[in-house]
């Protein structure tokens, strides 16, 4: 399995954002991927993305389910959303949170996925047809005591799997681009990234 990112920096005056990605080592060869956005582009989201971040590396820890893992994620985010009591928690409030959580196992070459109101990703087949997932649409995080539903896909040797914390759709006109950047090498982590993707071979 190969795992390739493309990162473009936040375009807001603050010049940082809520985009964020990451690859997680899973056991069993088992690989965690994760991809998820806070709106907007002030110091507020980067640090929501941080935390979201954070407790998604250590919820992956405890080999959850995607949608196991997305209940406690949204507790979390409910309560970072609270009522600010001041002006820096206001500055700090979680507002449209989004996520992406797909555990990939190699030896059966089956990903099951799950998202919180997160754009669905794109996945290449080895023939070069690329297509949206077609994958149960959660709510956002934030919005509380709603389910959460996964998905099952079959990743055959040479496919590839394109996540996006932006519109995956741009991600069906990009087969080129995230083929050459398979060669790139894996740094995932916090940011704003254009999109996340990986394959098997």
């Amino acid at each position: 399995m190969e795992v390739a990112h493309r990162y473009l920096p936040a375009a807001g005056p603050a010049g940082v954002g809520g985009g964020w990605y990451d690859a997680i080592p899973l056991s069993g060869a088992r690989v965690g991927l994760v991809v998820g956005d806070v709106a907007g582009h002030v110091t507020g989201a980067a640090a929501t993305m941080g935390r979201v971040h954070t407790t998604v590396a250590a919820l992956a820890a405890l080999d959850l389910a995607p949608d196991e893992l997305l209940i406690p994620l949204d507790d979390l985010v409910s309560r970072t959303g609270a009522p600010p009591s001041g002006p820096a928690e206001a500055e700090d409030q979680a507002l449209g949170v989004t996520c992406l959580y797909a555990i990939y196992d190699p030896v059966s070459q089956h990903c099951v996925m799950g998202r919180a109101g997160h754009l669905p990703p794109v996945l290449v087949t080895p023939d070069g047809h690329a297509e949206l997932v077609e994958l149960p649409t959660g709510p956002p995080l934030d919005l509380g005591a709603l389910p959460f539903e996964c998905a099952d896909i079959e990743l055959r040797e040479g496919a590839m799997l394109a996540l996006s914390p932006t519109d995956s759709s741009k991600a069906v006109r990009r087969t080129s681009t995230q083929e050459s950047a398979l060669s790139a090498p894996r740094s995932p982590g916090p940011g704003t990234a254009d999109w996340t993707g990986h394959a098997t071979g």
